[in-house]
């Protein structure tokens, strides 16, 4: 006699599952990695009612994208939480990510516990700590006026804006330079205002 919650379905479990998951992260990620980097090409995305998106900004990609499989749900709020604490990276993330979970997969089936690729992972996480501020990242005295307009470029140039950058209108260092203009004065304003507090109180 059949259990009365029974439906139609099948069982799945272990490496099938594993198998199963690596292969919607590895879809996503193959959806978004032409859209990487300086020349990374457009996307464009059409939703239920029509409506046309065209962008290369992975973080747009990735909420516009309707994916039903858990794996990839998790990938779609990995994406969301990096545009949300830093605002960039998230096609990278998202391959990394998916790499990541590729390579654990090949390293579980040829007989390592995942428990073990798991304390792995983490070592390498610490070791990329360390070393990352040290190799990659560059030290500067101060952060004069240029410096600041290099990194609103390096930005900018990733974001829709530097796609509708024409001859004709503002070059992305004009845009760059308001940028900047635009955070140094917030600051200002909220100094300040804070400052105007503290003498009222």
């Amino acid at each position: 006699m059949s259990s009365p919650l029974s439906v139609d379905g099948a069982r799945v479990h272990g490496q099938e599952v594993r198998n199963a998951n690596v292969t919607a992260v590895v879809a996503v990620a193959n959806i978004l990695k032409s859209s990487l980097g300086p020349q990374g090409l457009d996307k464009m995305l059409v939703d239920d009612i029509g409506d046309v998106t065209v962008t290369n900004d992975g973080a747009t990609i990735m909420r516009k994208l309707e994916v039903q499989h858990p794996a990839a749900k998790v990938l779609q709020q990995l994406s969301n939480l990096q545009d949300q604490e830093v605002g960039d990276g998230t096609t990278s993330v998202v391959l990394v990510a998916a790499e990541l979970l590729k390579k654990a997969n090949e390293l579980i089936k040829g007989g390592i516990h995942a428990t073990n690729v798991i304390q792995g992972y983490r070592a390498a996480m610490k070791e990329c700590v360390k070393y990352v501020p040290h190799a990659l990242g560059v030290k500067t005295k101060t952060l004069d006026e240029q410096v600041l307009v290099n990194i609103a470029k390096t930005s900018l140039s990733s974001k829709f804006i530097g796609n509708i950058i024409t001859p004709s209108k503002r070059t992305d260092a004009e845009f760059a330079k308001l940028v900047v203009e635009a955070i140094k004065s917030v600051r200002v304003s909220a100094l300040m205002a804070r400052i105007s507090t503290q003498l009222v109180k």
